[in-house]
């Protein structure tokens, strides 16, 4: 039987320790409902979720502009291309 590979292991390696920290977070950073942010309320709950809303706007648009640049200077380098060949 072969042995696994070094990038297999590596893998599982830090799989289990990816879940070691995911099962150990709510332990090591609350204490009977605060966190490292103070409590929690309903408040902060509604700001943070804006936040992830508003970041990934930003990301969409930000990558739909980066991509329709790419696409226009595609569509030059294609258009040259053809005038000189």
């Amino acid at each position: 039987m072969k042995s696994p590979s070094r990038s297999k292991r590596l893998a599982a390696t830090l799989s289990a320790v990816l879940g070691l920290l995911l099962v150990a977070a709510p332990a090591a950073l609350a204490e009977n409902g605060v966190g490292l942010a103070g409590p929690t309320t309903d408040k902060t709950v509604t700001f943070f979720c804006f936040g992830v809303m508003g970041f990934f706007v930003a990301l969409v648009v930000g990558l739909t502009v980066i991509q329709s640049k790419l696409e226009k200077r595609k569509d030059r380098r294609r258009a040259d291309l053809e005038r000189l060949s």
